[in-house]
């Protein structure tokens, strides 16, 4: 049996027929959903939860709860239809490669892209240019994503490491899985913030009835810990640009704790930052002009560190600021200077 957290081999493949699992040592405290969702990440932890509360999700025989915490040894039959759309298509998408050797790729992921497809999205992804871009990606993650190890909200920028073989996307995982991946990311956020630099510590969870949302909340069953550190690098009148580290990697936890913060990032619609930046709020005197300086989130993956998984070299990329970032920082440069 495949160990979801990173071993070599391949669980039996889902389908009309109940498949037997036995839960191995490693897995042992995981919430049953967690544990399913891990092991066949082509299915959505939300498809497992709705199996399980339909019974067709059993635990040594009978029906279980989706925050059942499982043993070793336990015995799991799960039955559920075969995954329709196994096969992702390439797409001659254009991508920025920072560097790449035999083992791994680097990119520099634009906006507007989401990294693999999901929900209503299809096209245009990150996953289906990788494909059409280079002859061998891992399939850890399933084949819809084709060398994904982490991944990046549609509308953020910047740098995103990529696995050509499974052996050296486990070994990134568990870099990532121990917290030994430096990532860093700078945002353009509304306000001032004080002070000069801290640490951001939540509980988060889904939002109960918005879904695509993210929600600061009390320790419970189903909150994560998200841990962030900030530095501020320069005061705007009104604005702020940050430096954020990441300790954990939660869904939308910057944008989340930044507006816990009370400075939601620019141009962050979702978390209160508004849909855009228009350039007639940053200079007044420009009322009514139609120039937009950005109309997504100002959030952008700096900078990522971590060990090649081959060789165990330090390695270290950065991907400079996109352009619409560059520009609304010279807006405020210009008019909002301190």
């Amino acid at each position: 049996m495949t160990d979801p957290a990173g071993d070599p081999g391949s669980p039996p493949d889902l389908s009309a027929a109940p498949v037997v699992l036995t839960v191995e040592a490693r897995a042992h405290g995981w919430r049953l959903d967690h544990y399913l969702s891990r092991l066949y990440p082509n299915y959505s932890r939300a498809l497992f939860q709705r199996a399980i509360s339909e019974g067709a999700v059993l635990l040594n025989g009978l029906p279980a709860k989706a925050s059942k915490r499982l043993r070793v040894n336990d015995r799991l039959s799960v039955q559920l239809p075969a995954q329709p759309d196994s096969h992702l298509q390439p797409e001659a998408i254009p991508l920025e490669v920072l560097f790449e050797d035999a083992h791994l790729a680097v990119i520099n992921k634009p906006a507007d892209m989401v990294t693999h497809p999901g929900k209503a999205t299809f096209k245009g992804t990150l996953a289906a240019a990788l494909q059409h871009h280079f002859d061998s990606l891992s399939d850890v993650a399933g084949q819809l994503r084709p060398g994904v190890v982490h991944r990046l909200d549609r509308d953020t920028t910047g740098v995103i490491v990529v696995a050509k073989d499974n052996q050296v996307h486990h070994r990134l995982s568990r870099q990532f899985e121990r917290r030994e991946v430096q990532k860093e990311y700078h945002a353009i956020v509304r306000g001032e913030v004080e002070p000069e630099t801290g640490v951001i510590q939540t509980w988060m969870k889904v939002h109960p009835r918005m879904h695509e949302r993210m929600i600061v909340c009390e320790q419970e069953d189903k909150a994560r810990e998200a841990v962030t550190t900030f530095h501020v690098q320069k005061r705007f009148r009104g604005f702020t640009l940050m430096r954020l580290l990441p300790r954990t990697g939660r869904t939308h936890q910057l944008r989340l704790h930044m507006r816990h913060l009370r400075h939601p990032i620019v141009a962050d619609k979702l978390y209160g930052g508004s849909a855009h930046l228009m350039l007639s709020e940053v200079n007044p005197e420009k009322a009514g002009s139609p120039t937009m300086l950005i109309a997504r989130q100002a959030l952008h993956a700096y900078r990522l560190a971590f060990r090649h998984p081959a060789t165990e070299e330090p390695m270290e990329f950065i991907a400079p600021l996109p352009e619409d970032m560059s520009l609304t920082l010279a807006a405020l440069r210009q008019f909002r200077a301190r």
